[in-house]
């Protein structure tokens, strides 16, 4: 059994002062495997006096020191590739080869774009030609507590840990209790290249408990928080007394627009992409909306995709999906699949109960529901899970008013082969992202959204910006 009951602050790894603890659950078997101390006000304020000790040192290195230290941990967090590909998929249920080649590796992938953009980044910039003697400093906003999710762990990690150490930030981060053994990899890779005592601590608990003290700390500059709008509300509202910057990453209720136009791989990607991760990604295309002359054919191939993925265990190699984290989230996923049935949505594939073959684990069907209207609650809440809502569309006008009747606006994606089209629609869809084509946005590109799914930016030099302040400057010259 594991048991972590040790916290990194200040340099060095500390008991937890508090007796609570968080039992681990391997989401493939329902059977514990270790437990994790919750932390309490103590363990917090010693995480935030050290970085608070050691914010002036650090915010003044020079910045070619803060990149040398990223390109050793980019170089150590490489070589640990399996061991946190391992931690990754036993404490939140990625299949193996997911968990090596898509969430392991989003680490070193976040460090090297950070590495590229600090490389251009200037510090001290012109406010423009009408103002010769005026310039622009971007300087580090202070403390910074970073609150991440079990979905994408070391993915999110990597981007506000790395992020706000290359802005000059002292951070505390505070991971998932559902997904401690990533962050605890993480925390020694951190201290493997020796970065100075204080600049990174890392403190388990959940929201109710280290999340709020954190997020009411007066030594605390800024809150970077990723997980569920609700939560995200509760941040801000624990955060506003001491006026503290928040930056939150929440939730989606992607829609993906396929057009009678679009390439003939076009459904079994949006497919596929819904699915990636068990489902549990806030910005998966869950919504697929299509041109009526190829509404129909788009259900059937849908639903022949969606049966041919295959479910099994986190620990088998293969391109199966893997279990949903807990039995909390196997139980919402099933009743809004009852929900979706009882609105009266067509099911097409999967449905409710696990999946076939297993009578203990949290694995659900790969679920389609076609002829949903926008109004159901299977197109309103955010699933997080693999079930996927088809929705039939005579005109663009109509396709981009449903698109838009969300409460949230994360990520959106096209599918057309009409360059104007594609054009018009990335415009007028009210989301922080729009992916056309199944073409990836570029490394550095940010990731964020708007209305409930938030409004940070995370990644490359926008990713470095949020964890700093401007401050305007007159008489420079």
């Amino acid at each position: 059994m594991i048991e972590l009951d040790r916290f990194y602050i200040d340099g060095k790894w500390r008991t937890a002062q508090s007796s609570a603890r968080h039992t681990l659950v391997n989401a493939s078997t329902e059977e514990p495997y270790g437990s994790v101390a919750l932390g309490d006000e103590r363990d917090t304020q010693a995480a935030v006096a050290a970085a608070r000790a050691a914010f002036p040192a650090w915010a003044a290195t020079d910045p070619a020191t803060r990149i040398a230290f990223v390109e050793k941990m980019r170089e150590i967090h490489l070589d640990r590739t399996d061991e946190m590909a391992s931690a990754i998929s036993r404490e939140m249920g990625a299949p193996i080869d997911l968990a090596r080649k898509s969430q392991a590796a989003a680490g070193p992938r976040h460090m090297t774009n950070f590495l590229a953009a600090m490389r251009g980044f200037d510090f001290v910039r012109p406010l423009g030609d009408h103002a010769p003697g005026d310039r622009l400093s971007w300087e580090p906003i202070g403390v910074a507590a970073l609150i991440t999710p079990w979905n994408w762990p070391i993915s999110q990690i990597a981007l506000k840990v790395v992020a706000a150490l290359l802005a000059g930030c002292t951070v505390v981060l505070k991971p998932s209790e559902f997904a401690p053994l990533s962050a605890t990899v993480f925390a020694n890779i951190v201290d493997a290249a020796g970065l100075p005592p204080g600049v990174f601590n890392l403190i388990h608990g959940d929201g109710m408990g280290v999340g709020t003290w954190l997020s009411t700390h007066p030594d605390v500059d800024m809150v970077s928080f990723t997980g569920s709008t609700r939560a995200g509300i509760a941040v801000s509202k624990s955060a506003a007394d001491t006026l503290k910057r928040v930056a939150l990453e929440l939730g989606g209720k992607g829609a993906n627009l396929i057009f009678a136009d679009a390439d003939d791989m076009a459904v079994e990607r949006g497919v596929r992409q819904c699915f990636n991760n068990s489902g549990q990604s806030c910005n998966a295309p869950t919504r697929m909306l299509v041109e009526r002359p190829v509404y129909e054919r788009a259900v059937e191939t849908a639903a022949a995709v969606a049966r041919s993925i295959e479910v099994g265990p986190s620990d088998q190699p293969g391109p199966h999906i893997g279990p949903v984290i807990s039995a909390r989230q196997y139980e919402r996923i099933q009743s809004l699949i009852d929900r979706g049935v009882a609105e009266g949505a067509r099911l097409v594939a999967g449905g409710p109960g696990r999946a076939p073959g297993f009578n203990r684990g949290y694995f659900v069907q790969p679920t389609v529901f076609a002829d949903v209207s926008n109004d159901m609650t299977i197109a309103r809440e955010e699933i997080f899970g693999p079930v996927l809502s088809i929705i039939p569309f005579e005109s663009e006008e109509e396709a981009v008013r449903i698109a838009n009747d969300t409460p949230y606006g994360l990520t959106n994606y096209v599918q057309s082969e009409s360059v104007e089209r594609r054009q018009r629609l990335a415009r007028r869809l009210h989301s922080g992202m729009v992916e056309m084509n199944g073409q990836p946005r570029g490394a550095g590109s940010p990731f964020g959204g708007v209305k409930g799914s938030g409004r940070a930016r995370e990644g490359g030099r926008f990713g470095i910006e949020e964890f700093m302040d401007v401050k305007a400057i007159s008489g420079w010259v």
